[in-house]
């Protein structure tokens, strides 16, 4: 199930799945590949939606999802309206013959991340198997819900839920298998965002 998966650092994921490279949430890229041909956004925090990494990798038939605050930033970025999905929380989606659903993430007792903001995670689906990218996120009402195959969850605390919750979230949700993200690089305050 991992076969084709990697974790660049931080929430970066790239995978490589019947001639597909697909990248969840670019940041801190380290060379110009520009070979994505599915990126997908969770928000529009500097550490998952990053410009400058989204460049190292976009080519001109790449597909972007973006939650729809980032439509015209994406835009600015020289996507054109027909690579560009924009993506509302609790809805299915195709791309490149990909299926995916948008699944909430927003936090329950901080300010970071905001239900009404409509960010999302993702569950993916490719050959069968169901990958869920929970995105920022603490445990909801709608994350308990979720069924998948992999679980990418973020324990870093903070921002997200810590590895305690999201130990609690997996016992509720049992995917076969979980890789813990976003911890460890991104502790101080955003200059931006948080």
């Amino acid at each position: 199930m991992l076969k084709g998966i990697e974790c660049l650092g931080h929430s970066t994921i790239k995978i490589i799945k019947n001639e597909k490279i697909i990248y969840i949430d670019p940041f801190k890229i380290k060379e110009n590949t520009n070979d994505a041909d599915i990126i997908f956004i969770t928000h529009s925090h500097y550490d998952h939606y990053s410009p400058e990494d989204i460049i190292k990798i976009k080519n001109e038939n790449t597909t972007i999802i973006v939650t729809e605050d980032l439509y015209a930033d994406v835009i600015k970025l020289g996507f054109d309206e027909i690579n560009i999905i924009t993506v509302k929380p609790n809805l299915e989606y195709k791309v490149e013959n990909i299926k995916f659903t948008t699944i909430p993430a927003y936090n329950i007792n901080k300010h970071f991340h905001k239900k009404e903001m409509n960010w999302v995670g993702y569950i993916i689906e490719i050959n069968n198997i169901k990958y869920y990218i929970a995105g920022d996120t603490d445990i909801t009402e709608e994350n308990k819900k979720v069924k998948c195959d992999v679980a990418f969850v973020p324990v870093g605390g903070k921002y997200t839920m810590d590895f305690s919750e999201a130990a609690k979230l997996i016992n509720e949700i049992k995917p076969r298998i979980v890789v813990p993200i976003h911890y460890g690089s991104i502790v101080r305050k955003c200059r931006r965002c948080y």
